[in-house]
């Protein structure tokens, strides 16, 4: 499996990312790193980790992963009206693929409108914007529609990339 993990460049959600970065290299996956900043660059979590981005979001091709996986963090904002962070999401949905986001970034599936007419969590603050795009806001710690997932805070991240493991797991 082919896993392409978004996070932003900076205060990314140290959990939210290593977590299921860890359980996907566990299995054997193979996991990229896309963000704004460019290939080669360092992103910055909310809590000091340090990661190398594998490529630019802009030269992410959905073609080349079997899921797309968007850390949450405050930092998580700087995708929520991005266009490319959109394109990214949609496509991946639209052509079979498993679609992740955890804690804020359920916000950037929505506004890509992936979440229409499905029920999703993440963090409270995002309930409006995701009720507002047609989806049902639940508060829960992890919802599975279809081939979305999505994580509500970083104490879900274990069991958010569990649920990801499985849908791709069923797809082998």
């Amino acid at each position: 499996m082919r896993i392409l993990m978004v996070v932003a460049p900076k205060n990314f959600r140290d959990e939210e990312f290593l977590v299921p970065k860890q359980l996907f290299e566990g299995r054997g996956w193979t996991v990229k790193i896309a963000s704004k900043a460019k290939a080669g660059e360092t992103a910055e979590g909310m809590l000091g980790a340090k990661v190398k981005i594998d490529l630019s979001i802009s030269d992410a091709k959905v073609s080349d992963y079997d899921a797309i996986v968007f850390a949450g963090g405050t930092g998580a904002s700087t995708y929520f009206n991005d266009p490319t962070a959109h394109m990214l999401a949609w496509q991946a949905y639209d052509t079979g693929r498993v679609v992740g986001a955890i804690c804020i970034a359920p916000s950037i599936l929505a506004n890509a409108n992936v979440l229409q007419g499905k029920r999703a969590t993440g963090w409270p603050s995002e309930r409006e914007n995701i009720a507002a795009k047609s989806a049902g806001y639940t508060g829960a710690d992890v919802e599975v529609a279809g081939r979305v997932v999505t994580g509500k805070a970083p104490p879900a991240a274990k069991k958010f990339a569990e649920a990801i493991a499985n849908l791709l797991e069923k797809k082998q």
